[in-house]
């Protein structure tokens, strides 16, 4: 199916919760060990300013594809470590609705991001993701991300230490 993304809006972010929350359970994606609520996110989505940290959304609107309409996945560009020396440096986060996964959305949504990192001055690109997380290592493997750190036992997810690694890339 063919993609495409805009930028997110207010309206938007019960769907992009949704979408956070139904990562959740599987302890893959996410630190968070309960669902996170539409309210608590409000101020996480004001800080996603298109022209420097954009939050895109994407749709299905084709009636003839197997996922079901409304937004499908996001992306977010996020600060890291809020201080000006790193503000060239983003971390990049997306999150795919379960009907849409395994459909090339990741793929076409983490290239997107490269395109567009220079046009929001970000040089470098990184992603935090769980060691055991293999479908999210090989995305960001597939589009020549590095492992540049890697945290070992520093999350525990239901008695289980789990392992943080960050992958970074300089596109610019």
């Amino acid at each position: 199916m063919p993609y495409s993304h805009r930028l997110a809006r207010f309206d938007d972010l019960p769907a992009i919760v949704a979408i956070y929350n139904s990562t959740v359970a599987s302890r893959e994606v996410t630190a968070d060990t309960e669902p996170v609520t539409v309210a608590s996110r409000h101020a996480w989505f004001a800080e996603h300013m298109p022209g420097k940290r954009p939050l895109w959304v994407t749709e299905q609107e084709d009636a003839s594809s197997d996922v079901s309409p409304g937004i499908t996945g996001w992306l977010s560009y996020s600060n890291f470590y809020g201080r000006p020396a790193y503000s060239g440096t983003a971390e990049v986060s997306l999150y795919i609705r379960q009907d849409a996964r395994g459909k090339g959305l990741g793929r076409y949504l983490l290239a997107q991001a490269i395109e567009h990192a220079p046009d929001i001055a970000v040089h470098t690109l990184l992603g935090f993701i769980f060691g055991h997380n293999v479908p999210s290592l090989s995305l960001f493997d597939a589009f020549g991300f590095e492992r540049w750190a890697d945290l070992p036992r520093v999350a525990t997810l239901d008695g289980i230490e789990r392992d943080l690694i960050i992958v970074g890339k300089r596109v610019a």
